[in-house]
């Protein structure tokens, strides 16, 4: 049982925000249909590294579960009167196309709405329904690049530096989530159906809520970024990665006084904590020099000892490793459709200290697409008649 059983979801959405905010709803227990073209959507038929397992991309591994698909061609009008019944039958339509692009298929949210008054209808956008930047392309790296993540990222010796994943699809497909479940809370108390907007801008912006927040009224800096070592341009020294003889090591908020016990660096004990702000570049630059001396298991160990916060830099390989991981189940393993394992992230939500399970892998396209229009109260007769037309597809293919 999930806390969204018996709501249905429509999910007009491609690439990876309005995918993965899907597939969160669907892990919820929410009866998610992804609406896919006739040759597929974007993220079943391109990968990250260009990595298909079983001719199932990464992509769809990522946003794909618990979720059933149906392939049908929207610039038929018979798939937009098929769709329209199944508008009928939901209680959520997401999509994050540019805006405008369902009205020119005849699927305006008006639209919608005279097929179905209490339908959520959830946009999520590049940067909002209207506006001087409405019809860009809103991509993650492009938005790290408006936003100031990237001039905030990186150090100033060496400049701005994008952020190596997508964190702004990922927070806006939260946002969405977040947007969708207050919209239908609402609904249950008052009956009202609102429309739930999410832009990446705005998601990326409250992604550095703190900074920008900080910034904007007037927080001491010299720059956008840290210096020295220093991982940003607002915390006192140490806080940054320090290079040992064999790795690197995060230390996190300390005083120099703490980090001089620690290392035995008596020169890091005349900065006083005014200092770690004051003269940033100094604690942290000292700091780095007694760090090069040791290498990683010495300069944990003596960090641990002292209580400083502290942790190792390492790449995604050491999550399959990590303890506490492993013990969270944050991992799901399962079979592709052509029985090959593949790893996917857990559900990173608790209920009662439950994860919610994978109830479907990633579905071939349009792999339900006769079962779900039976549902909606097509005949047989109806459904054979849209196939045999190309209308609609049901295949079990995971690429179109």
């Amino acid at each position: 049982m999930g806390a969204l059983d018996g709501i249905r979801v429509l999910s007009f959405n491609h690439f990876l925000s309005g995918p993965a905010a899907a597939q969160h709803l669907g892990d919820l227990g929410a009866d998610v249909i992804a609406v896919e073209p006739l040759n597929g959507a974007f993220q079943r038929n391109w990968a990250v590294g260009n990595r298909f397992v079983d001719d199932t991309s990464v992509n769809h591994m990522t946003t794909g579960r618990n979720k059933r698909s149906i392939a049908i061609d929207l610039k038929a009008p018979e798939g937009i009167a098929a769709v329209k019944r199944l508008i009928a039958t939901a209680d959520v339509v997401m999509e994050n196309f540019r805006p405008g692009t369902l009205d020119k298929l005849g699927l305006s949210e008006a639209e919608m709405r005279a097929v179905n008054p209490k339908i959520i209808y959830a946009a999520t956008t590049g940067f909002g329904a209207d506006g001087p930047y409405a019809k860009r392309p809103g991509q993650d790296v492009l938005l790290q690049a408006m936003s100031g993540l990237a001039a905030h990222t990186g150090s100033m010796e060496q400049g701005p530096v994008a952020v190596g994943s997508v964190p702004i699809d990922h927070h806006a497909a939260a946002l969405t989530v977040t947007g969708i479940i207050a919209a239908l809370f609402e609904r249950e108390r008052t009956g009202t159906a609102r429309r739930v907007e999410v832009n990446m801008l705005q998601a990326a912006m409250d992604l550095q809520g703190e900074s920008i927040t900080a910034w904007m009224n007037g927080a001491d800096r010299a720059g956008p970024r840290g210096s020295d070592g220093m991982a940003n341009w607002f915390s006192p020294a140490p806080y940054g990665i320090y290079a040992t003889t064999d790795g690197h090591v995060m230390i996190s908020m300390s005083t120099p006084a703490d980090l001089a016990r620690a290392l035995d660096l008596p020169e890091v004990a005349e900065f006083t904590e005014t200092d770690g702000f004051e003269r940033r570049g100094e604690v942290s630059r000292t700091v780095a020099l007694g760090m090069a001396r040791l290498c990683t298991q010495e300069a944990t160990g003596k960090l641990e000892a002292a209580g400083v916060w502290h942790e190792v830099v390492q790449d995604y390989d050491a999550l399959r490793r990590n303890p506490q991981a492993l013990h969270l189940d944050a991992f799901t393993e399962a079979r592709t459709q052509g029985g090959s394992p593949m790893v996917l992230l857990s559900h990173p939500v608790r209920y009662d200290g439950e994860t919610p399970p994978l109830r479907l892998t990633p579905q071939p396209l349009g792999g339900q697409t006769g079962e779900v229009l039976a549902e909606a109260g097509f005949s047989g007769a109806e459904i054979d008649a849209l196939l045999a037309a190309g209308t609609i597809a049901q295949t079990d293919k995971m690429r179109g």
